[in-house]
């Protein structure tokens, strides 16, 4: 692992700058001069909001699916086994929700001129303590996730035997460059590139590693051996106690996982409701890919790989199994993968902290022109945060926080969600269940003095393991809802 692998380096090197061209031309993608993404928020932020069926389809696919998926799933599989397929669920049960929800979310911000949810909790609500509330929460979810993204990178990095922290600023650099230089268009554009390249991977992973390791038969019965010899909950099939925990963990981070600034983005960037709707029907192939994805970690087992870190499966496997020029281009694919959704990510904290913290705090006469200036700024500061997060502090306080960030941004579900379907909702009942969700959150996942994931409930004589963020989210619709049953309602319409 420590020597470098030029092959592959130089394979890795001609994608890299590939995208890396893509990424400054694409300000003149789609619109009439570079000057476009200058103009307001609406362009730089959210590309104009005129990406059809096929440009948002890989867009929220390359943003929701990201390079850290690729390294993280097969890792908790490798670890734990079953239960690691959690995200599979979690992203079937998501698509129905996009399709009943996000459409008329869409609609709503539309009618609004709304570029977060943010905006759209103000313009419904009338209320700056609520919108601060989605800012903040947003903000603060994302920045580790954004840094998970560059430990995705870092990991391919150190697989080619790159070692120090230069490789990754320099990487950093160039994704902050173009982000600032072209907004949205260019993870837009350069997630075509990202996308077709996983697939290509996947899909020569899940064909020639079986074939080279006796077939899939054999690698789930390594798997079964691995196991069997680990004491705890693992195994090749969930045990009774896991149950409750994986189908909670599922529905919670289902929910979830649209509330947050980057895929809200993709979202709002489509150029109208049916693109949304379609986009329902079709990302769901994404989740045949994780499936794939996430038997890299058996594949592991059985191939005998011994990472000294979780995060090192996926790069030692390819780098035993695949000729050294194709492991060269799955590590490019895996580092592209986690600058289209680092890229999105930044953006949209960008936006938040521009819309609904810096234009009504600071300078509520800001120009259009005004806003995409100070949002270009916040989003190199916010992928520095990150960096500074992944080289000067541990890998586990990054993950501790977006572990946490999923807990927290459930909470805003009711302000966003529920404010579709129902007028008579009070804001305050609403801000107040807000903040009792996040505070009860953050409280049960360290009460065991660790941070976990779920909570166990005690009930008639039982313990029953639930996800955290729905224990909390139920907390939060009692006060909301019971709230707003009791008190005027306080509801503007779009």
């Amino acid at each position: 692992m420590n020597r470098i692998h030029t092959t592959a380096l130089i394979v890795f090197l001609f994608f890299f700058l590939l995208v890396t061209v893509l990424g400054f031309a694409a300000s003149r993608w789609n619109s009439s001069d570079s000057k476009t993404v200058e103009k307001n928020l609406d362009e730089w932020g959210l590309g104009g909001r005129q990406f059809g069926a096929w440009v948002t389809w890989f867009l929220v696919g390359g943003d929701f699916y990201t390079a850290y998926t690729v390294i993280a799933v097969p890792a908790l599989v490798y670890a734990v086994g079953a239960y690691g397929f959690f995200a599979l669920p979690y992203t079937i049960l998501v698509y129905p929700f996009i399709y009943l929800v996000m459409p008329k979310l869409w609609t709503a911000a539309q009618a609004g001129g709304c570029v977060t949810a943010g905006d759209y909790v103000y313009v419904r609500y009338s209320n700056r303590r609520l919108e601060y509330a989605v800012a903040i929460t947003g903000l603060i979810a994302t920045m580790p996730y954004i840094a998970l993204q560059l430990v995705g990178m870092e990991v391919v990095l150190k697989a080619m035997g790159l070692q120090g922290e230069l490789p990754l600023i320099l990487a950093f650099l160039i994704l902050a460059f173009y982000t600032y230089s072209s907004g949205l268009r260019a993870p837009a554009l350069i997630a075509f590139v990202k996308d077709i390249m996983i697939y290509i991977v996947v899909i020569a992973a899940v064909i020639l590693i079986p074939l080279k390791l006796g077939g899939y038969a054999s690698i789930f019965a390594a798997a079964k051996i691995a196991f069997d010899h680990k004491s705890g909950a693992t195994g090749t099939l969930l045990q009774a106690g896991q149950m409750l925990p994986f189908a909670t963990l599922a529905l919670g981070s289902a929910l979830a996982a649209f509330m947050y600034p980057h895929t809200m983005t993709g979202v709002l960037a489509a150029k109208n409701a049916d693109v949304v709707r379609k986009n329902a029907i079709f990302l769901p192939a994404y989740t045949v890919l994780l499936g794939m994805i996430a038997l890299l970690g058996f594949m592991a087992i059985a191939a005998g790989v011994t990472p000294q870190n979780a995060t090192e499966v996926v790069p030692l496997l390819f780098d035993r199994i695949f000729p050294e020029w194709f492991s060269g281009f799955a590590f490019a694919a895996i580092a592209i993968g986690a600058l289209v959704p680092a890229a999105v990510m930044s953006i949209g904290a960008s936006n938040l902290f521009t819309r609904n913290l810096w234009k009504p705090l600071i300078k509520p006469a800001i120009t259009p022109e005004g806003e995409a200036k100070v949002a270009k700024i916040v989003s190199l500061v916010v992928k520095l945060g990150a960096l500074v997060c992944i080289v000067f502090l541990p890998t586990k306080f990054a993950i501790d926080l977006q572990l946490l960030g999923g807990v927290w941004m459930l909470q805003i579900f009711p302000a966003v969600v529920f404010g579709l379907f129902m007028k008579k909702l009070h804001t305050g009942g609403l801000f107040w269940g807000w903040l009792a969700g996040i505070l009860l959150g953050t409280f049960l996942a360290f009460s065991s003095g660790t941070l976990k994931p779920v909570y166990g409930i005690p009930l008639a004589g039982e313990i029953y393991t639930v996800y955290i963020g729905l224990i909390a989210l139920a907390l939060n619709c009692f006060i909301a809802l019971g709230t707003s049953g009791f008190m005027r309602r306080s509801y503007k319409g779009l």
